[in-house]
């Protein structure tokens, strides 16, 4: 029976299941559909690399003599579904459909009502590229008071055997070395640039594409230098480990002005979209300590992203959604600043997280949780509005990853199920993992003059407007003792700073 065989824009890998459970008479379908590309206002190096990976991927395909129908955005279909019903129609012979299942809930919707739209088997399958599946990691969540994110990676570990021992114990003597990731960067440190790649014809072509329709789109298409292949994914990530790795382990939560990477792979921008496996990635980077090439805080942190949060996060969203989606537990609802979306802020922080963000389509993880998310909690900015933020301009973001950490983790909406307490914090902690603040108007030691750090002033107010719901938190204890410690009026100076912030949050 042949089936067309539905490849998804974030499914581009050779280890596919649905691309190992192919046969000879199946016809590979990939589609660039507009309500994907513009269901938020991807950022435009996004939409450049997927439909540039899309098209080479298909290329490979035909290459090892497939059948592929591939649908470019110019021929106007609306939707996935759509663009089924064309390959359809245009190949009566197929009398079934097969696909890997999707990333997004969103989607599965969608793609669950083919059968009885189309009278046709449907067949989902697993997606195994991932290390534990929906099944596994409800069975380790059954039963659990809370979900934390360090017991779930020590069984991802073992059950990938990942630096164990000969014994089954952690290389190093210990689990994680995450307080050894969190030097504060010295002012002579150089940062290590990435792999780039000049774009070929392919890609041109799509940037010429991406300008003409999606203008308004953040981001340029002009400056694009992304892997849109496997190869160079690879190439990529092999720099990685060779350049950039061993100052990773020490540096992983650092910030330096003007230096959007410094020592980070950005190779969850391949990843997440097939390009890379993380087996593969692990494998090397595991090589690479073994061989005395990095040292342990530097392969455990890197490994622990990926087996540890990135599987952990996965879980989570396909555990709680869809009712995930839609929490706010500290009714956070104010609007999301423009600055968000041009980054012309007075806060050298935000400034420069931002403008990466509008640069790149990447800013790292500590730049994402401790400036834009730090920032967007302690403003009680709009829930859905800043996770909508986070999926549109990051290229390595798709729901599955990005709601629990927006939600979760930055803007703790969902009462800790992420994390223990809110990652809330003052300007001290970004002054000491950057420089940022060396360079800002805003005082980064005064929390109540003219002058003084917005972090620092709305660090308070969060406090106090939120003491009702987080007064109980044992973690918050000290914060909230220091807060108590304050005379009234200096409480009310606080407040009555916080208030004027707030009023003109789109001029600071």
């Amino acid at each position: 029976m042949a089936r067309l065989i539905v490849i998804l824009g974030d499914q581009l890998s050779p280890a596919l299941s649905a691309l190992r459970e192919a046969d000879k008479d199946d016809i590979f379908l990939l589609a660039e559909v507009k309500q994907e590309a513009s269901y938020v206002k991807h950022h435009k190096h996004k939409i450049i690399l997927l439909f540039s990976a899309m098209r080479h991927f298909a290329e490979v395909l035909r290459q090892q003599d497939n059948k592929v129908i591939y649908l470019k955005y110019q021929q106007g279909f609306s939707s996935l579904t759509a663009a089924v019903k064309h390959s359809l129609k245009q190949h009566p012979q197929l009398k079934g459909i097969m696909l890997t299942e999707c990333g997004e809930y969103r989607l599965k919707q969608e793609i669950a009502s083919w059968q009885q739209t189309f009278q046709l088997p449907l067949d989902m399958l697993e997606d195994d590229r991932f290390l534990c599946n929906a099944t596994m990691f409800s069975k380790w969540a059954d039963g659990r008071k809370q979900l934390r994110m360090e017991y779930f990676y020590r069984e991802m570990r073992r059950y990938t055997g990942l630096l164990l021992d000969n014994k089954k114990q952690p290389l190093g003597g210990q689990w994680n070395f995450d307080k050894a990731n969190r030097k504060a960067p010295p002012a002579d440190l150089k940062a290590v640039a990435p792999l780039q790649f000049k774009p070929d014809e392919i890609t041109a072509e799509v940037i010429e594409l991406v300008a003409e329709h999606f203008a308004d789109h953040p981001g340029s298409a002009d400056n694009f230098c992304y892997a849109v292949t496997g190869k160079q994914a690879r190439q990529a990530f092999n720099h990685f480990v060779s350049e950039q790795l061993g100052k990773f382990g020490d540096y992983q939560d650092a910030m330096v002005l003007d230096q959007p990477f410094l020592f980070h792979s950005i190779c969850s921008i391949y990843l997440n979209c097939g390009l890379l496996d993380v087996r593969w990635m692990c494998q090397k980077v595991e090589a690479a300590y073994k061989q005395q090439k990095v040292a342990i805080n530097a392969a455990e942190g890197f490994i622990r992203q990926l087996i540890g949060w990135r599987e952990y996060i996965r879980g989570v969203y396909w555990l709680l959604m869809p009712d995930y989606k839609t929490r706010n537990f500290l009714n956070a609802e104010r609007p999301l600043p423009g600055y968000y979306w041009h980054g012309d802020t007075k806060m050298r922080c935000m400034q420069q997280a931002i403008s990466h963000t509008l640069t790149h389509a990447y800013s790292h993880h500590i730049q994402r949780l401790m400036i834009t998310g730090n920032f967007a909690l302690l403003a009680g900015l709009d829930v859905t509005e800043v996770t909508d933020w986070y999926l549109a301009v990051y290229a390595d973001a798709y729901e599955w990853v990005e709601l629990p950490n927006t939600l979760g983790m930055a803007l703790y909406a969902d009462d800790g199920v992420l994390a223990s307490k809110p990652y809330a914090a003052s300007g001290a902690y970004i002054n000491r993992m950057s420089n940022y603040c060396q360079h800002c108007q805003y005082k980064v030691k005064d929390s109540s003059g003219d002058d003084a750090c917005p972090f620092n002033v709305l660090y308070w107010d969060f406090l106090a407007r939120n003491e009702q719901k987080l007064g109980g938190n044992a973690r918050m204890q000290l914060a909230y003792k220091n807060w108590h410690n304050k005379e009234p009026a200096q409480q009310q100076a606080l407040r009555d700073k916080a208030a004027d912030y707030l009023i003109k949050l789109e001029q600071l």
